[in-house]
């Protein structure tokens, strides 16, 4: 279990891309947010209650923040492997803003 989360926050910081966990996430982030938004305008309007309102859109902007944000292992199902870097060399002389960098 302990090296299972070691290799995904191994992946995580070595640069690992799950192009369809993005996808998921824009999706439960915008869907999320809508039904958020829309609840939070109803029980306020139908209940003249500004403040429940607001305490309801936040409530749900914080449960959207913790349904996204976190590296969650069904975001990364899908990662892509980047080829290792082999026989690159550095540019010898880089001149920026007429200075000079090695």
């Amino acid at each position: 279990m302990a090296e299972q989360l070691l290799d995904q926050a191994r992946d995580i910081f070595e640069g690992q891309i799950d192009f369809e966990g993005q996808k998921l996430a824009e999706l439960l982030v915008n869907v999320a947010l809508s039904l958020v938004g829309a609840i939070a305008f109803l029980v306020g309007y139908f209940l003249q209650d500004i403040k429940l309102a607001v305490y309801i859109g936040l409530g749900g902007t914080a449960a959207t923040f913790l349904l996204v944000v976190p590296p969650w292992s069904f975001f990364n199902k899908n990662p892509v492997k980047w080829l290792p870097v082999a026989g690159v060399t550095a540019p010898a002389n880089i001149v920026v803003d007429e200075k000079m960098f090695r």
